[in-house]
């Protein structure tokens, strides 16, 4: 297969382009689609080439936007609904919850609504409490919806593709932190099936289960843990609905240990599901509690100090991993946050 170097917003662009272009029902809205940034230049170029009927920029109103995209969908169209960031989407929650998610069941398989929500999540400069939120575990609650949190370009690429061609409502939510991620995607563009974990790094002392940013934080500390006698399998979900259980206990069955990293809170959220996956169907593989890291248990601060603390990194990743094998951090220079984010979203 023929590859090309993309950076994570290039292999989205890539596969916006690919999509449109094979399919002219296809078409992208939201707010800041049509300016300069270009939503971190993942629709650069879109207005020229398309024209203005398949990319347009939408009113802060998402509620009614999304209403439209769900109209849409119904009638046949395939709306891609951008969101600069994820915490917008909590205005639009009545359409994607109640109306979205709801519309193939409710027909009896008859109707389905073809809508791809894109959202950006995560921590940046300093948003505060209402623009770092990450509402994974909000929307994996709700049957009817696919999600996504691709970490990769080639998670980007595939998985938008195949989010464009499912019948269904898919969300991805995209870190902001990933997007001059660099790494080789197939060219031209190809789909990639939901529902498959991937093992970033093999080991056999403990099982870490992160994505998006949080996989690439965990692989930071992977590399620390090594240089001191310890090897972590660091298992990215990828998707998380569906989610690859069957991956995951393969893991576990094969390290005994469990932590799982996520970049939302760990109350009720993501690393509860995958918590209670290795109790319910690995218990017999643990030779101890499994650990979970996420956002602490308040609203997400501005200051940098604040941030520091309050979202997982790669030391924290690393303490803890030393942590459940008996073991102190060890007197040496721990890793620290990699973040180019300029801004301004």
């Amino acid at each position: 297969m023929k590859t090309k170097r993309l950076n994570y917003g290039q292999a989205i662009h890539a596969a916006l382009a690919h999509a449109m272009e094979k399919d002219p029902a296809v078409f992208l809205m939201g707010i800041g689609v049509d300016d300069h940034k270009a939503v971190f230049g993942t629709t650069k170029g879109f207005v020229g080439r398309f024209g203005r009927k398949r990319v347009f920029d939408t009113p802060i109103s998402e509620g009614a936007m999304t209403g439209i995209a769900v109209g849409a969908a119904l009638g046949g169209m395939k709306p891609v609904h951008i969101h600069i960031r994820a915490d917008f989407l909590y205005l639009a929650m009545d359409q994607l919850i109640n109306n979205a998610a709801k519309w193939s069941a409710m027909s009896g398989g008859r109707a389905s609504v073809p809508l791809v929500i894109r959202a950006v999540i995560g921590r940046s400069w300093g948003q505060g409490a209402q623009h770092s939120q990450s509402p994974q575990s909000l929307l994996m609650n709700v049957p009817g919806l696919k999600v996504a949190m691709p970490t990769t370009p080639a998670d980007a690429q595939g998985l938008l593709l195949a989010a464009i061609e499912d019948p269904n409502p898919v969300v991805l939510l995209e870190h902001r932190l990933l997007y001059d991620i660099v790494g080789d995607v197939p060219d031209p563009p190809v789909a990639v099936p939901f529902g498959r974990a991937v093992v970033r790094r093999a080991g056999s002392d403990l099982t870490i289960v992160a994505g998006a940013h949080m996989a690439i934080e965990s692989l930071k500390a992977a590399e620390f843990l090594a240089k001191h006698g310890v090897s972590a399998e660091i298992v990215d979900p990828v998707t998380l609905v569906p989610l690859d259980r069957a991956g995951i206990l393969h893991s576990l069955a094969k390290t005994g240990r469990l932590l799982v990293v996520d970049s939302g809170w760990t109350t009720c959220g993501a690393s509860a599901e995958i918590a209670a996956l290795a109790a319910e169907q690995g218990f017999d593989s643990l030779t101890a509690p499994v650990r979970r890291l996420g956002m602490q248990p308040t609203v997400c601060p501005v200051s940098k100090p604040l941030e520091q603390a309050f979202y997982p990194s790669a030391k924290t990743i690393a303490a803890e991993a030393f942590s459940m094998l008996g073991r102190a951090f060890p007197d040496a220079p721990a890793p620290e946050l990699t973040n180019a984010f300029k801004g301004p979203f």
